[in-house]
């Protein structure tokens, strides 16, 4: 009978669902940061490459005096 009762306690609690909840919420905020990240370190690693590349190729002029 000692037992019973804190086993009783355990099975009927509802503190852990809520873990449960922030969990799954935790999970796909990471996953949408992760989704974003891709296209985001893509464009960050292609356009300095064409910036400079636009750079080089501009004509310079020079001037005399």
């Amino acid at each position: 009978m000692f037992l019973r009762s804190p086993v009783k306690d355990f099975c009927n609690g509802e503190s852990g669902a809520v873990t449960i909840d922030w969990v799954v919420l935790t999970a796909a905020i990471v996953g949408i940061g992760i989704a974003v990240l891709a296209p985001v370190e893509r464009g960050l690693t292609e356009i300095p490459g064409k910036i400079a590349s636009d750079v080089a190729n501009e004509a310079t002029q020079t001037y005399s005096f």
